[in-house]
């Protein structure tokens, strides 16, 4: 079972709203300011309006290199689902921590964070680093500025391991997940007119119906990646707004659609296709209006992930979590974005993504005291690699 420091930390951080939308800097703060007691030094990067950061922190200064513990501080709101409790309440109940954030992944946060002391005083040969990010949910787009900020510091760690929910399986790849937006302009005239006008949402179709087709490929045809639940890329579009009137000829539509590829595709391939294909309509639509076109916009990039069983990192990961095997998860993490900076990278953490971003989330407290003799097991680490 989890200790009650730990649980009594972990609770802590649920009860504070870091919905994505909102500032994390109480969060930040705390823990800032909790390490800050241990006289250890935090590195914050700030998002443009320093309304949120990212931490970076290490624990055994001196130590030719460090472990990295990841986590994202956001969540995702709950508008609209149907609670039987306060998202914020932190409830301890029937062996289970709930609230938003306690299993995506607020939990491993705080349980990392009450074993600082531990760590301080670890003979291990590598010291740890705490890396807490902002706007994961969204993009991904706050460990980007910590990696960054890693690199212009010179600071190369040894590895990471990211604490997103696995039940403690450590998890060797996922999929990228590749969103834009793509808006269509056309013009406008009356529908006994339509000779005279391009239809913005009638354009916009063709291109939906071509993400369409390529899905239909990926199925068909893609060389299969054992061990997904869905072992092939995917292709979808989620939104789509257009017109105003049923008698008026569309301006203006817009949709948005996603990709997500395997490890071993090419995301960047994909929406290639995509341009090419609305760059392939917009002869006939100039045409008939010179102003008309298609428009794209990333709304986030978020890289596959490709890990081995045979990376040291996989390997301590088994070894703390007392696992043999590993996984793949279908979710995204920021895993990717580690591996692709010369990380070696592994996710591992407590609690499983069924229960995160739904009503009552929660993570058992069986799970976060697997994820505490995780943590002290690291402590006590002898040797890496």
């Amino acid at each position: 079972m989890i200790s009650s420091h730990a649980l009594e930390l972990a609770q802590t951080l649920v009860r504070m709203n870091t919905v994505s939308h909102n500032s994390n800097l109480e969060l930040i703060h705390f823990i800032r300011d909790h390490l800050g007691q241990l006289g250890v030094k935090s590195r914050l990067t700030y998002n443009a309006d320093k309304t949120k950061a990212n931490l970076f922190a290490t624990l055994g200064e001196g130590k030719p290199a460090g472990v990295i513990l990841s986590g994202h501080t956001d969540t995702v709101p709950w508008d609209g689902q149907d609670w039987t409790m306060d998202p914020l309440s932190a409830l301890v109940k029937d062996g289970n921590l709930y609230g938003r954030g306690s299993a995506d992944m607020k939990a491993f946060i705080g349980i990392a964070v009450s074993h600082a002391e531990q760590f301080l005083a670890s003979d291990a040969p590598f010291a740890l680093h705490f890396a807490f990010s902002y706007d994961e949910e969204v993009g991904c787009f706050g460990v980007k500025e910590l990696i960054a900020d890693l690199r212009d510091a010179s600071i190369r760690p040894l590895a990471c391991i990211v604490g997103e929910p696995t039940s403690m399986v450590p998890a060797i790849a996922h999929k990228g997940v590749y969103r834009y937006k793509c808006c269509v302009r056309g013009k406008e005239a009356h529908s006994s007119l339509t000779p005279q006008s391009v239809n913005a949402i009638e354009m916009a179709a063709r291109v939906v119906g071509r993400v369409r087709d390529m899905a239909e490929g990926f199925e068909r045809s893609e060389p299969r990646f054992e061990g997904f639940d869905v072992p092939f890329s995917t292709a979808s579009v989620g939104q789509f707004h257009g017109g105003i009137a049923d008698n008026v000829v569309p301006r203006d539509a817009e949709f948005r659609y996603e990709f997500r590829d395997l490890p071993t595709a090419n995301a960047a391939q994909m929406q290639s296709e995509v341009l090419a294909y609305a760059r392939s309509l917009e002869p006939a639509m100039q045409k008939v209006a010179p102003q008309t076109g298609f428009s794209f916009e990333t709304i986030c990039e978020i890289p596959s992930f490709l890990g081995s069983k045979d990376d040291a990192v996989t390997r301590l990961a088994q070894e703390l979590s007392g696992e043999k095997g590993t996984t793949l998860v279908a979710f995204g993490t920021e895993a990717g974005l580690f591996k692709n900076a010369g990380i070696p990278t592994v996710v591992c953490g407590p609690g499983s993504i069924q229960q995160a971003h739904q009503p009552d989330e929660y993570v058992s407290l069986e799970q976060l005291g697997r994820c505490e003799a995780f943590m002290q097991g690291l402590a006590r680490t002898k040797a890496f690699g």
